[in-house]
């Protein structure tokens, strides 16, 4: 296995379920970064797969994994299947020696997350998870203000998510995003993982995490509704609530300090707020077309230019840690 100061370009890429997330918000991406080259795809339909290939113009396609992962014209691999398969095909990754991005989040669990890092970081492979908030404009513009002490010392951050029920949910129709034997927390698992992913990069790792969650609407078998409070390494404390049977939507996160405070959303494309005593200042800072994009670019500059990528497989590690004081073993 080359060191990842030792890959050549291009790096050719395979993706192993290549589904809506890859549609637009990471597939394109790593056709668009320079020196990768999205080679193959795979999806368990061969039609879909064959489908999704010809529309990106992608030249190999297949039903079968082990020819993404064994094939002698793939470099790196990345997994865009639900989080219940990443285990089985992230240690397949490793053994056959190639870099790999995972979705979020690393897995359903933090047993398997540790297996996981553990397979990638026992030969030194580089492993990347798709936490792309890290990588983003917007919330580096956050972090940079953290970093001036903008706000002076960072007291709390209080983060809200309230979604109503969507059409899927209430028609009782199979939703892995909501089956207990894929996803046990639900939402929570696929969007909440995101925020506490961030807010581990803004303020530093957690220290002490306590949790609950319940199910209230009855519409599926995972949770709906989940609250948690926190404390950083650095003593910035925190509380947070996601629930997905509210009436209206609503994305919020407010980090407090001694001098001010900073307002911003998780999801919602919203301006970066910046309140003090003596100012107030509106930050817009649009995402681009491809979400992932600047993910995939820092994956390159990390095989190729030995800069550290801000997600790994350690990062995500730690935020998998997060869940499960939250939810226990669900």
């Amino acid at each position: 296995m080359q060191s990842k100061n030792e890959m050549t370009l291009p790096i050719r890429w395979g993706i192993i379920g290549c589904g809506n997330v890859t549609e637009l918000k990471s597939g394109p991406a790593y056709q668009k970064v320079a020196g990768f080259k999205l080679s193959a795809v795979m999806r368990r339909n061969l039609d879909l797969a064959q489908d999704y290939a010809l529309r990106h113009k992608v030249e190999a396609y297949s039903s079968n994994p082990d020819d993404i992962i064994n094939s002698d014209n793939i470099d790196a691999v990345y997994i865009a299947t639900p989080p219940d398969s990443h285990k089985l095909y992230a240690l397949q990754v490793a053994q056959a020696g190639k870099p790999c991005c995972i979705e979020k989040p690393l897995a359903p669990n933090y047993a398997d997350s540790l297996d996981i890092y553990n397979a990638f970081n026992d030969k030194n492979i580089p492993l990347f998870v798709a936490y792309y908030r890290r990588s983003l404009p917007r919330f580096n513009k956050v972090k940079a203000l953290l970093e001036a002490s903008a706000i002076g010392q960072v007291r709390t951050i209080n983060a809200f998510l309230n979604k109503p029920a969507n059409a899927l949910d209430l028609s009782g129709e199979f939703n892995w995003r909501t089956d207990k034997d894929v996803a046990a927390g639900g939402y929570f698992d696929d969007l909440a993982s995101h925020g506490l992913d961030l807010f581990a990069y803004l303020l530093g790792e957690f220290d002490i995490v306590k949790g609950l969650g319940t199910n209230q609407q009855g519409l599926y078998s995972s949770l709906d509704s989940v609250s948690a409070c926190w404390q950083h390494k650095s003593g910035v404390t925190g509380v947070g609530s996601w629930n997905f049977g509210g009436c209206t939507r609503e994305d919020r996160v407010v980090i407090t300090g001694s001098k001010g405070e900073i307002r911003f959303s998780v999801f919602d494309e919203a301006a970066v707020i910046l309140q003090t005593l003596a100012q107030r200042q509106e930050f817009i800072i649009e995402n681009p077309e491809n979400i992932q994009l600047y993910h995939v670019q820092n994956m390159r500059e990390h095989l190729v230019n030995n800069i550290d990528h801000p997600s790994s497989g350690e990062t995500a590690l730690h935020t998998s840690w997060v869940m499960e004081q939250i939810l226990g073993d669900k």
